[in-house]
């Protein structure tokens, strides 16, 4: 099942840290000009919204391309490989407080870096979409390219990662002061919006099957829109929004002056400070470890499915009841992580999502006797709808929790930083695991060719060797079931270990999670 890549709510929880920690009571009369106030924003929260669709793209994108992959011979070995590029998100930390730090002030904090960027994005696009179907191995003379795909998409998702850091910072001084609150609002729909365009769309209107059954009188070949069409439709778009709002949006100079920001120095060295402190070191090991026992689950379970013969644009709708769940959740989880023992709601459901994970395992070995010829039985697939919301809803109640429990011990006088290092530690806490969980699938795999039995098919010679005597390599076991008891195992066995030690941190005074500023 695919994991999401990461919203970053951190400015606007960190704003609301600082105004309930450092501000004085609000006098009565003051408080009307507290309250949030729309009027006058309308512009600056649809640019914001755009622009985080904007992002979502290419987020889409990449998860659309394992999809497109299965079933073509690909190794899931080479699904660990292009899984890379869902990296950037998680690392963009390393060059977060470069992109804060450096840039023209005459021309603009913001857009010194999102106008160049979204021009390269536009173009790259461009480019991909005249020899994307040639790296696929579509077209004929050309084999597929993994190595060149996963380079090309992970510079597309390190400039995607890239602008969310502009935005993030921009949409602060962008909407007024009592409006900061919709940030968090905007990326969070935006991006959705954006993967869905990338993500849903894309599988669905590329499927001949799909639009021949729902949206075509006549039969074709070929779905209603291609993947190089759809590269070129987004270029286009990411150039002309960026020429538009290079020419009509002005960004504030006084909102945020060079002479009061952080130099890159500086940033770094906050950043050091934090990674020393004694509790951050045992929460770096607890969220690099956490989602260990998920990984087989959320790496490779979609895969399997389509590998047993649910199509896959059918796999692509399942996301779309997720779109109303992933906006209300939240504010009705958040009830229960408002506190200092936020991180409770985190341990509660770590074990369903366990379960959850090996009830879509025992799915994926019943499946092909449900599913003949790409026809799914509507109550087989309501079923799988169902495990699929429900692993959601524990996946956003630890998610939920986690970023309460982060903006919470999260020290004010460093700003969005802080919040910003620990979402990046969650995120790759998810990709490490994930891009394993892929790469381990084939060598827990045992084969055996059908009319040699001493031929296991472990390289390429022995799979040639088998096809050229009239056999086919075929799986006796297939090591993503291993894989996935394993990690079952390993989840269950870390919960025991990391419950006591996230009930340590959540006991530990504020204090200890203070950073202490260096001086240059």
């Amino acid at each position: 099942m695919r994991r999401r890549a990461d919203r970053d709510y951190e400015y606007n929880l960190m704003e609301e840290a600082v105004e309930l920690g450092e501000q004085q009571p609000v006098p009565q009369g003051q408080i009307a000009e507290q309250k949030s106030n729309i009027k006058g924003d309308e512009k600056n929260i649809a640019i914001l919204l755009f622009l985080y669709l904007l992002q979502g793209i290419p987020l889409g994108l990449c998860s659309s391309i394992p999809m497109l992959l299965q079933n073509r011979g690909v190794s899931y070995r080479q699904q660990a490989e292009f899984s890379f590029v869902m990296w950037p998100f998680s690392m963009k930390l390393l060059w977060a407080p470069i992109v804060d730090a450096v840039f023209i002030p005459k021309f603009g904090r913001r857009k010194t870096w999102l106008l160049p960027i979204q021009y390269i994005m536009g173009i790259f696009m461009l480019y991909l979409s005249k020899h994307v179907d040639n790296w696929l191995g579509k077209t004929e003379g050309h084999e597929l390219n993994i190595g060149l795909l996963t380079v090309l998409f992970f510079a597309l998702n390190v400039l995607a990662a890239t602008q969310d850091i502009v935005v993030d910072g921009w949409a602060l001084t962008m909407l007024k002061r009592c409006n900061v609150g919709y940030a968090s609002t905007c990326n969070s729909v935006g991006q959705t919006a954006g993967f869905f365009l990338g993500y849903v769309i894309l599988m669905a209107f590329e499927s001949p099957a799909f639009c021949n059954a729902y949206l075509r009188s006549v039969p074709s070949d070929e779905g209603l829109i291609t993947l190089p069409g759809f590269l070129y439709f987004w270029g286009c778009i990411f150039i002309v929004a960026t020429t538009f709002i290079g020419i009509f949006k002005r960004e504030d100079a006084e909102a945020c002056p060079k002479d009061e920001s952080l130099n890159i120095k500086e940033s770094y060295q906050m950043l050091w400070s934090t990674m020393k402190l004694p509790n951050i070191k045992l929460i770096i090991l607890i969220l690099l470890t956490s989602k260990i026992g998920f990984s087989a689950s959320d790496a490779v379970t979609g895969l399997k499915m389509v590998e047993a013969g649910i199509p896959k644009e059918k796999i692509a709708l399942m996301a779309v009841p997720l779109i109303p769940l992933q906006i209300l959740l939240p504010i009705f989880i958040s009830k229960y992580t408002a506190g200092p023992k936020s991180m409770n709601v985190f341990l509660k459901a770590m074990p369903y999502r366990l379960i959850f994970g090996l009830v879509g395992t025992l799915l994926v070995w019943v499946t092909p006797y449900f599913v003949s010829n790409g026809e799914v039985p509507l109550y087989f697939f309501g079923i799988i709808i169902a495990l699929y919301l429900l692993h959601q809803v524990c996946a956003s109640c630890m998610f939920v929790a986690a970023m309460a429990f982060f903006a919470r011990i999260s020290d004010p006088a460093v700003g969005g930083t802080y919040m910003t290092f620990l979402n990046t530690l969650s995120n790759l806490g998810g990709n490490w695991p994930s891009t394993a969980a892929l790469y381990f699938v084939d060598s827990l795999t045992s084969r055996q060719c059908s009319n040699d039995i001493t031929n296991i098919c472990g390289s390429d010679d022995q799979k040639a060797a088998c096809t050229l005597t009239g056999g086919t390599c075929k799986i006796t076991l297939d090591g993503y079931y291993i894989e996935s008891i394993l990690c079952v195992i390993i989840g269950f066995v870390w919960l025991r270990w990391g419950k006591r030690k996230i009930q340590y941190l959540q006991d530990r005074p504020l204090s200890t999670w203070k950073v202490v500023r260096q001086k240059s």
